[in-house]
């Protein structure tokens, strides 16, 4: 135990996304933009729920849960990827590595959670309308989120128990632009197969097993769907493609890289740019440029705000 203690990591080197000097300035530039849209999209989203007694339904409810996730999934990694571009050399301490993965695990885990309740309101709203009022009240809405964030909390317990459980020697050397459980237990001085496993068991099934719920919930909508009149259709189907939109930008990667820890592959760093930077910014946009009602209550909270500023001035 004394020589584990002599050698444990302290730090480990990130390799980011490239080590070309021209590049990394025009990903700062790129994703420094990017970063400040979708704060400030997510917290548009936010903020207009909040102040809008009309809004205050369960699907808004909801909506304002995933902006807020999104903010914090994104904080989680793209400012120490930006300071990155900025740096020779990419570090993070040990402490800090492991709670970025904590919470990197806690917002997705999060989300993948809400992104299900959310087809299931939808499922109730659709296809038993009479009940919605009943089955889907305020009360049973913050039931759900809690219960989403409980299960978020646990599942990133048990990642981060799994991960730091594990001796670290050394190398150090990440090849990504922050830290993760399949990259980081790949510099475990140990066999980490059955700890590859157990990762697959919870990250991999959770995703696997919530993607095909979320698909038998559309699929169950749009069969529903030919007994409704053709507006209703149209409402619906609308809702529908901009919520499986999202399902499938954001459940696609999760898949794609959870249910092969011990396998990496040359576009694993695109796949990962792509739901923790991209994805996040892509949201407030399906949702308020398909959504008339969300629009229409930014512009008369714009010109509430314009009211209050002449009358002060």
């Amino acid at each position: 135990m004394e020589g584990f203690n002599q050698t444990r990591v302290t730090e480990f080197v990130f390799l980011g996304l490239t080590d070309n000097w021209m590049l990394e300035m025009l990903f700062l530039v790129t994703f420094s933009t990017t970063y400040v849209l979708t704060l400030f999209g997510n917290l548009l989203i936010v903020v207009t729920i909040m102040f809008t007694p009309r809004l205050h339904t369960p699907m808004y409810f909801f909506l304002s849960n995933l902006s807020f996730i999104d903010i914090c999934h994104s904080s989680v990694t793209v400012p120490k990827m930006l300071e990155g571009f900025l740096l020779e050399r990419k570090t993070i301490s040990f402490d800090a590595c492991i709670a970025q993965l904590f919470f990197l695990h806690l917002f997705a885990c999060a989300e993948i959670f809400l992104l299900t309740i959310m087809a299931y309101d939808r499922y109730v709203a659709i296809c038993a309308p009479l009940h919605y009022s009943t089955v889907m009240n305020m009360q049973v809405c913050v039931q759900l989120v809690f219960a989403l964030w409980l299960g978020g909390t646990i599942h990133s317990l048990v990642q981060t128990f799994l991960t730091t459980r594990l001796p670290y020697c050394g190398p150090n050397v990440i090849d990504s632009y922050f830290c993760d459980v399949p990259s980081v237990i790949k510099l475990a001085c140990t066999d980490t197969y059955l700890t590859g496993a157990l990762i697959v068991s919870n990250s991999g099934t959770i995703s696997l097993v919530c993607f095909l719920a979320l698909v038998t919930s559309y699929t169950v909508i749009l069969v529903s769907l030919r007994k409704q009149s053709a507006e209703g259709r149209r409402k619906a189907l609308s809702t529908c493609t901009a919520h499986f939109t999202v399902v499938a930008l954001f459940f696609g990667p999760c898949i794609f890289i959870y249910t092969r820890p011990d396998t990496s592959f040359s576009i694993d760093k695109v796949v990962a740019v792509f739901y923790t930077v991209v994805t996040p910014l892509l949201n407030p946009l399906i949702y308020t440029l398909r959504n008339e009602e969300v629009k229409s209550s930014m512009k008369q909270l714009r010109q509430c705000q314009v009211f209050f500023t002449k009358s002060f001035t």
